[in-house]
């Protein structure tokens, strides 16, 4: 079993900057590639950016040049670095890992952290 918790999220204004934090905790050595999505009210959640443990990295293309996301190994750590917001970025941010456990694919959501890009 692979735990998530996810932190950063808040209030910020157009063109502003946050950093997401989400630490993983338990099976890590099971995990393949972790991830962040976003669901805004009403919509679908959505990939905003995932990483796998090799160092592959996605972006949602309505978000390329403007976040960056990060995994540190080390410590089970994985980040999105998130510049230049606009109010459209507001949203319920989920970390996501997907991994493998004896021979059966799983995927673990965190409990998400609202961004909010407001003025």
């Amino acid at each position: 079993q692979v735990q998530l918790v996810e932190s950063g999220g808040g209030l910020v204004r157009p063109g502003g900057s946050l950093k997401l934090s989400c630490a993983a905790s338990g099976s890590i050595f099971s995990i393949y590639a972790m991830g962040w999505y976003r669901q805004a009210p009403g919509t679908n959640r959505v990939l905003v950016a995932s990483v796998t443990s090799f160092g592959k990295i996605n972006y949602a293309d309505f978000v390329k040049g403007r976040f960056t996301v990060t995994r540190d190994n080390v410590n089970n750590m994985v980040y999105l670095e998130m510049n230049d917001l606009k109010p459209e970025d507001t949203a319920v941010y989920y970390c996501r890992a997907d991994g493998d456990e004896s021979g059966h694919d799983f995927s673990t959501w965190g409990q998400g952290t609202q961004v909010t890009v407001s003025s």
